[in-house]
C-alpha cells in the first residue's frame, strides 16, 4: 500500500460512499517484492505476499459496508512493465469489490488532470500520493491530505472525465 498506513485507514474508515483513485504513472515501487518476484516468471502468487490479504479482506470490508471503490489507470502503450504486472494483479483488486478502468494516455490529451495521484473520498477529501522520479515511495512527505475546495473539484471533474473514456478493467488488455 502506498500510502502512508495511518492517514490512509483513518480516511478509508471514515468514508462513507465513495473512495476515488486515480493512477497516472507507468511505475511504481519497482523495488517491490511482489513486482520482482513477477518479473522472474509472469506469474502471480497472492497467498505468498503477506501483504497482499490484509489489502483485500481491508477493500471487502469497505466495499461490504457500502462505499464504492473506483481505481482509475491511465498508462501509456505499449504498456510498461509494471502496467503489465499491474494488469495482471488487478483481477485480485476486482473481486474484493473495486472498479477498475484504464485509459490509454493517447486518449487523455484533451483532459485536464491534475499533477499527482490522488484518493478522493466521499468528494470531499483528498489525499495526493507523492513519488520520486523512479516511482518509488517518498519516506517522508509520501502523502499529503487537500481540503481545499477548488483542488477538490478540479479531481473530483478528472477522476470523472477519465472514468467515463476508460476502458472496464475486463475489457482492456494491455497493447
Amino acid at each position: 500500500m502506498a500510502a502512508e498506513a495511518p492517514v490512509f485507514e483513518k480516511l478509508f474508515r471514515a468514508c462513507r460512499r465513495s473512495a476515488v483513485h486515480l493512477e497516472m504513472r507507468d511505475a511504481y515501487m519497482p523495488s517491490d517484492p511482489m513486482f520482482v518476484a513477477w518479473q522472474k516468471d509472469r506469474s502471480v502468487d497472492h497467498a505468498a505476499d503477506p501483504e497482499w490479504q490484509p489489502w483485500l479482506d481491508f477493500m471487502s470490508e469497505v466495499v461490504g459496508r457500502g462505499v464504492e471503490v473506483r481505481r482509475a489507470r491511465i498508462v501509456s502503450e505499449p504498456v510498461s512493465e509494471y502496467i503489465r504486472f499491474e494488469h495482471a494483479v488487478t483481477d485480485m483488486n476486482v473481486r474484493a469489490g473495486e472498479q477498475v478502468r484504464w485509459l490509454a494516455r493517447r486518449r487523455a490529451t484533451d483532459l485536464a488532470l491534475p499533477g499527482n495521484d490522488f484518493w478522493l473520498f466521499d468528494e470531499e477529501t483528498l489525499l495526493v500520493n507523492h513519488f520520486d522520479g523512479d516511482g518509488e515511495w517518498q519516506s517522508e512527505g509520501g502523502t499529503e491530505v487537500v481540503s481545499d475546495p477548488a483542488v477538490i473539484k478540479l479531481c473530483a471533474t478528472a477522476f470523472g472525465a477519465v472514468w467515463d473514456r476508460a476502458t472496464p478493467h475486463e475489457d482492456y488488455r494491455p497493447a
